[in-house]
Parts: structure tokens; C-alpha cells; sequence
């Protein structure tokens, strides 16, 4: 359980960066950032180089205290980019890098405006995790090594300029940003665009652009309710501001958790807040992740299983133990279904990545196996004392990256659990003893699917006029497959879910379109495709797709179409879907 990270080229312990300053011009019309970032490094070897991490840079000049470095930028590796060596001097621990990025950088998504809400001005973004920071700065991209970092940011004067950092001020075209705690350079966020903003709270707001700002500050409203939920449970908040940022829909996950500006997909905007776990979720970061984070992507399930588990509770505390456990049992659902297709390599939570993209290991396995290995800790200490070590697990590690060793090491140490560990951590599957959730609304939606796909009872009897996301889901998935055309087209009439606005209900039906040949619905599914970049939404409906001759052609049709609009992470996802 080494620390060394494998997607690394940064050798830290030799010469390690503490600090960052960036200043960057934003060009959407070249769609490049350009300008300079100053490195201050710590050097424990003076004889050793600065080793850092690229991904396509076009690196212009170094510099330390006035005079040219030399330096060499290595061939370029599919998945770790280039090594750039910089010779240092005998003495100096400032080094200034001279760049610009590319306008393929796979950090970085450029819009043109008409693919925006407001469809006036361009929009950037950023996404750095797991290891595209170095595709627009250069880095020692480790999550193993921790950085503070100020930037000066010039945009065009319609755009508002946003950073994973404070906001300090903004003079005419320029933004300025300082980030005073160390954080893992996956954590530096950028966006621009046109956006609004509204307060949720003393601490917390929205931005987006104007046309989605009303709806998204209704949706988010109990924000400030939720940071309050977690500190009740686990301490203090320590970033000062927790704000969200809602951006186009091409965006690939479901949220990012940048400290203080979570960016969050449209997609979770359902109307009733059944999706506002992704709140939870990124706030929870804020101590799982952001706070104490992985040392190496092979540790990623300390972020993702502690958090998952955080979002859990969070939900519970402000939202009730019946939605909670709706969550729990749709969580369960998905982990199985990941463990069927899977590879027993792949089950582990210590998962070994070494030669592989670390977005590979970005499943359900290190958020829902990892979530449930601490719920049965939960179960077995009781809650009272799990939560007390949680406490204080955070505080023990607080601004650390840690490894699953040593993460290990302080649970035994402190709880001594009987659990058998090393077969949660370090062996496949789940273990026969992992916590199965009930819950009462779920078994009533159930019920009603079966009742429905087995008789001939009427789609107007179903109950499920005040279901909300996970009641929906469950319905539709306990549905056989395929869904005789008659009760697709009843369903469809009474409920309307071809035309439904929650993304998410609307992405399984399209499943069930698909796999059932409901025509009726491809018109939908089509525009679908085109409109939303969220990964987890976009891959079941493609691999559906693929299933068939017909199917195979239209899938092509459709990302030929839309692949410009989708992020450099969705498109590597869906070509490999494609077989491309």
C-alpha cells in the first residue's frame, strides 16, 4: 500500500510545489488560456530537478530569478500526458512557466453560445479529476501533493469569472482568486460565463445563467439547512463559503465538489428536491475528499465510500429516514448490477490502476461498497461512537492526503472493529454480510409494477401521483423488459413520460423505450442524446442502443452529431461503447 502515486510523473519528495500563482488570459476564440504560472517549491534534493506533470502544453520559456532554465518535455504518454524536467538552479525556489494551453486540453470544456442556457455568450469549465489539471497547468498532478494558490484570470467584460477559491475582487476585464488552504490540484476549478447569482443563506448561493438561476435556487434552497446538518454531525465547516455553480448540461458528471463552488449538472433539478442528494453528496467532500483526500487514485474509495456514506446520513438528518433508505436501497441495486458485469479486479475497493486511466476506476464500487463497508462498522459499534471516531477522523487528518494503509492503521487503532476488513478492502465482491436496506415506499412502488405488468390493471390506478424520483425509478425497473407496446403507450398517456422534465425518470423510460421498440419515444431520446454530456445518463442508453443492427446505426448517427458537445471524459466513456 504504497504512496507512490502511478500517475504521477512528480518526484515530491525530492522537490515538491506548495504553491501556485497563475495569471491567464481566457482566448474563446482560439479556445486557449495563455499567460504564466509561478511555482514555489520546497527542495529537499538540491542536485534533483523540477519534475512535473503536462498534458499538451505548449510550454514557451522557465525562468528562476530572471535567468532562461533549461528544461525537456517528454514524449507523450496516452494517459499520463508528458514528463516536463526543469533544471534548477544551485539556488531558487520560484520558477516561472510560460504556456497555453491547447484547444483540446481534456481539462477544459469551451461552448459556443448556442450551446448555453442563455445562448448569448461562450462558456468554459473546467474538470480536472482524476489527472486532467495538467492539461492546463503545468503540475506536480498528484493528489498526494497539496498546493495553495492565488490567480489573475482576464475574460471578456460580459463574463464572470468563478475559481474553487475566494474571490477577492474584480478590476474591468480581470478576476483575482486566492486559496489560502492546501488543496490536491484536482481541486483547482475554473468557469466562465454569463451568470447570476442568488443567496441561499448567510454562507451559500447559487450561480447560473439567468434563464435556469429561479429553478435552481428553488430546487437548492435547504443548502444552507445541509452544511448546518454536518456540522451538527461531524464539526465545523472550514472553507468559509459553500456555493454552487449549475452549468450547461454537457457537463459529465453529476457534480463536482470544488471547494467553496460544488459545480452541479441541470440534470438533478427535478422540481421536488429528490435529487438534492447530489448536494449532499459534494458538500460532504468538503470533509471527505476535500479535507482528508486520497493520497493515490488506487486510495479513491476513502474520498467516494466516506462520503457516500456522509451524503446518507445528511440526507437522513434533514430530508428523513424514509428517503434515506430509499437512497440505500437504489444504491444496493446498482452496486450489484456493477458487480455482475465487472471483473473481480475491478470489485476491489483498493482497486490496482497501475498502466489504466484512473477514470476507470471511477464505478459504483468505491462510492456504494465503500459507503457500506462504514455502514456495517455503523451497525456493529453502534452510531453514537462511529460518529465520535468520524469526528475525529477528520480532525486527525485534516489537510492531509492520506493512503489506505494509514487509514486503516487509525481505525483499528481506535475502534477495533470485528468486521473482517481485508475483506472488504482488499477482496472482491461484497462480503455476505453487508447491510441490505427495506423500504416501505419502494415495496408499495414495486408492488404496483408488478400488479400493472401482470394484469390488466389500469396505468390511471397506479399510485403515483405524489411518487417522487426513487419511487419512479423503482417502478420502472421492476417492469419486465420488453414492456408489451400497449401498456408503453398507456403508461406513456396517462403519465406523460416521454415528455417528463426530471432527467432522470426520463432516462430510464428511455431505456425501457429502447429495449422495448417504443418508437413513440425516439424523437425524445434523440434529442436527449444531443442535449445532455452527463455520463451516467448518456452510457445506458448508448450500450441499449448497441444491442441491435438498427440500434448500432442510430448510436453512431447520433454521437457523430453530438460528440462536439460532449466532454473530452463522456466522449473516452461512449467510444468505447461505440467500439470506436
Amino acid at each position: 500500500m504504497s504512496s507512490t502515486d502511478a500517475h504521477s510523473y512528480s518526484e515530491p519528495d525530492k522537490v515538491r510545489v506548495f504553491h501556485c500563482s497563475l495569471q491567464l488570459a481566457i482566448s474563446f476564440a482560439a479556445r486557449t488560456l495563455e499567460g504564466v504560472a509561478w511555482l514555489s517549491v520546497e527542495r529537499a534534493d538540491l542536485k534533483a530537478p523540477l519534475t512535473l506533470d503536462t498534458r499538451d502544453l505548449e510550454i514557451r520559456s522557465i525562468e528562476c530569478g530572471g535567468r532562461a532554465l533549461d528544461f525537456h518535455l517528454s514524449a507523450r504518454d496516452p494517459i499520463l500526458g508528458s514528463r516536463l524536467t526543469v533544471d534548477l538552479p544551485p539556488a531558487g525556489d520560484l520558477v516561472a512557466i510560460r504556456y497555453a494551453t491547447r484547444p483540446e486540453a481534456s481539462g477544459l470544456q469551451w461552448l459556443n453560445p448556442e450551446q448555453t442556457t442563455g445562448k448569448r455568450d461562450p462558456f468554459l469549465f473546467s474538470q480536472n479529476q482524476s489527472i486532467h489539471a495538467r492539461s492546463w497547468i503545468p503540475l506536480q498532478d498528484s493528489p498526494g501533493v497539496r498546493i495553495t494558490y492565488e490567480a489573475r484570470i482576464q475574460a471578456h467584460e460580459n463574463l464572470l469569472v468563478l475559481m474553487s477559491a475566494r474571490h477577492k475582487r474584480r478590476e474591468g476585464t480581470e478576476h483575482f482568486f486566492r486559496m489560502d488552504l492546501p488543496i490536491p490540484p484536482y481541486l483547482v476549478a475554473l468557469a466562465a460565463g454569463n451568470l447570476t447569482f442568488a443567496s441561499l443563506g448567510a454562507r451559500t448561493g447559487i450561480y447560473a445563467e439567468g434563464p435556469m438561476l429561479a429553478a435552481a435556487a428553488r430546487e437548492f434552497e435547504d443548502t444552507e439547512r445541509l452544511v448546518e446538518a454536518v456540522e451538527r454531525l461531524y464539526g465545523p465547516y472550514r472553507w468559509g463559503r459553500y456555493d454552487l455553480l449549475v452549468l450547461p448540461p454537457s457537463f459529465p458528471f453529476g457534480g463536482m465538489e470544488n471547494p467553496c463552488l460544488t459545480f452541479a449538472t441541470p440534470t438533478v433539478i427535478a422540481g421536488d428536491k429528490s435529487l438534492v442528494s447530489l448536494v449532499s453528496h459534494e458538500l460532504a467532500h468538503s470533509w471527505s475528499g476535500n479535507l482528508v483526500t486520497n493520497a493515490t487514485w488506487r486510495d479513491f474509495w476513502l474520498n467516494e465510500g466516506f462520503t457516500t456514506y456522509l451524503e446518507n446520513r445528511i440526507q437522513e438528518e434533514v430530508y428523513g429516514r424514509e428517503q434515506a433508505l430509499m437512497e440505500q436501497v437504489l444504491d444496493r441495486l446498482e452496486i450489484e448490477k456493477d458487480l455482475r458485469e465487472f471483473a473481480p479486479a475491478d470489485q476491489i475497493l483498493h482497486i490496482d490502476l497501475t498502466g489504466r486511466d484512473p477514470d476507470e476506476g471511477c464505478t459504483h464500487v468505491p462510492y456504494i461498497k465503500g459507503a457500506l463497508f462504514l455502514r456495517q462498522i455503523e451497525q456493529e459499534i453502534g452510531r453514537p461512537k462511529f460518529d465520535r471516531f468520524l469526528k475525529s477522523y477528520f480532525d486527525h487528518f485534516a489537510f492531509r492526503s492520506i493512503t489506505t494503509a494509514e487509514a486503516l492503521d487509525y481505525l483499528r487503532r481506535e475502534l477495533s472493529p470485528e468486521i473482517a476488513i481485508d475483506e472488504w478492502v482488499f477482496e472482491s465482491g461484497l462480503p455476505q454480510t453487508a447491510p441490505r436496506a427495506a423500504s416501505p415506499r419502494l415495496e408499495i412502488a414495486a408492488d404496483a409494477a408488478r400488479n400493472f405488468g401482470e394484469s390488466h390493471s389500469p396505468a390511471r390506478n397506479l399510485p403515483a401521483a405524489r411518487w417522487n424520483t426513487q419511487e419512479w425509478l423503482e417502478f420502472l425497473r421492476i417492469l419486465a423488459r420488453p414492456l408489451p407496446m400497449e401498456k408503453l403507450e398507456e403508461l406513456d398517456s396517462v403519465w406523460h413520460l416521454t415528455g417528463i422534465g426530471n432527467y432522470e425518470i426520463l432516462d430510464e423510460w428511455l431505456l425501457m423505450a429502447i429495449e422495448s421498440s417504443y418508437q413513440p419515444a425516439f424523437e425524445r431520446l434523440e434529442r436527449f442524446l444531443l442535449e445532455v454530456g452527463r455520463t451516467k445518463l448518456l452510457k445506458p442508453l448508448y450500450t441499449a442502443l448497441m444491442k441491435t443492427e438498427s440500434g448500432k446505426t442510430l448510436a453512431h448517427s447520433i454521437y457523430a452529431r453530438g460528440r462536439g458537445g460532449y466532454h473530452t471524459i463522456t466522449r473516452t466513456a461512449l467510444e468505447k461503447i461505440l467500439l470506436f
